[in-house]
């Protein structure tokens, strides 16, 4: 009788014990799964302001592709409590058109700003996810498929961010890695882009990282 209780104390204390590893696993497993903005590989303290311009940035609506010469953004960016977030103020839209000589961009412009953002990994690369997106869209043309129709782009954002390079990209791929979506009509449609990232203020000319 005695053997077999000491025996099934044993077999508690291991449990126990593996239940302490596994819990001490997942704690670093969570604290390496929020990533921080980081300067010259230090972490953020306060705020700093992130600005920065697309290159090859386009968004598809059902039936049109749009495209937008001047498409910059403000990101006022921090740490909180040990992970990266983010406010995004500005982003205006410039010089836009589409793909279709029947269709022009007639009035175009982000909604309901400030956008949440915050750091996050998929896998082990760093991504960004923008909440809230809401850009309006009026397209004009008496032969426009979408003439005189205001199409309301709404959803979230993901994109992965390359240290090196100091830049993020959107496309199909970041969107369905991160679990994000955007919507147009009624339906799911695409966006890509590539944005350069430069701090602003007080860390300027400093290499901006994210881990």
């Amino acid at each position: 009788m005695m053997r077999t209780m000491r025996t099934k104390a044993t077999a508690v204390g291991a449990a126990l014990a593996a239940l302490a590893v596994l819990c001490a696993m997942f704690v670093a497993t969570s604290a390496s799964a929020a990533p921080a903005w980081k300067f010259e590989s230090k972490s953020l303290e306060g705020t700093e302001v992130v600005l920065g311009g697309a290159s090859d940035s386009e968004l598809n609506v059902p039936g049109l592709t749009t495209k937008c010469e001047d498409f910059l953004y403000k990101l006022t960016v921090e740490n909180a409590s040990g992970t990266g977030k983010g406010s995004l103020t500005e982003m205006p839209l410039y010089n836009c058109t589409t793909n279709s000589s029947a269709c022009s961009v007639g009035k175009i412009g982000a909604e309901k700003l400030p956008w949440a953002s915050k750091l996050t990994t998929v896998s082990t690369t760093p991504y960004i996810i923008i909440e809230g997106v809401k850009v309006g869209i009026f397209y004009a043309g008496e032969e426009c498929v979408l003439g005189e129709t205001l199409v309301t782009v709404t959803g979230s954002a993901g994109g992965s961010i390359d240290n090196t390079a100091e830049t993020a990209t959107f496309n199909k791929t970041t969107l369905s890695a991160s679990g994000t979506e955007l919507k147009a009509l009624s339906q799911k449609i695409e966006w890509s882009g590539l944005f350069p990232t430069e701090a602003f203020q007080w860390h300027r000319e400093q290499a901006l990282s994210v881990s």
